[in-house]
């Protein structure tokens, strides 16, 4: 009787190495590495049906964030037409301690409410040595009229004539 021959163990077939595929870009449907010319993997069309073109799949996505842009900007303009204008009047100012008490009269000439910002400056010291105070009002209703105090510590201590522009 002749001895049965014994299997030796085969160590498995090394893994191809992988190839390399240049610059790529993922997979329209699953985000895997693949050639900048195509479209999807073997896995998202193992038939290999037409794909759409990169630039296709990425005008379409320009296209979408164009559109996303406008309507945003159409429901911005939406939410604050009827808003303002405004008209501001400095009706007093008092020394106060670091600086000045400033108060104003602010009126919303619009048909919805809002805030506005204003600009109080020193008239007799246009340009650049004008070192603003800006002040933002309270919520004031259409047709009404705010009037708040508010501490401007950048136009010194003296009391004296000051303007306003609200915006």
């Amino acid at each position: 009787m002749a001895a049965q021959p014994t299997a030796t163990p085969t160590a498995p077939a090394p893994a191809p190495a992988p190839r390399d595929l240049g610059p790529t870009h993922a997979c329209v449907r699953c985000g895997a590495p693949i050639p900048l010319d195509l479209s999807m993997c073997e896995r998202c069309n193992p038939l290999g049906l037409e794909q759409p073109a990169t630039s296709q799949a990425h005008g379409t996505i320009a296209l979408g964030l164009f559109i996303g842009v406008v309507v945003l900007a159409i429901v911005a303009k939406l939410a604050v037409s009827g808003v303002g204008p405004f008209t501001g009047r400095v009706t007093d100012v008092q020394p106060a301690a670091g600086g000045l008490s400033v108060t104003l009269a602010v009126q919303n000439a619009g048909s919805k409410e809002g805030t506005t910002r204003c600009r109080v400056f020193d008239p007799a010291a246009p340009g650049l040595s004008d070192r603003p105070a800006i002040l933002y009002s309270p919520r004031i209703g259409p047709g009404e009229t705010a009037t708040f105090a508010s501490l401007v510590t950048t136009l010194g201590t003296s009391a004296r004539p000051l303007g306003v522009e609200c915006r």
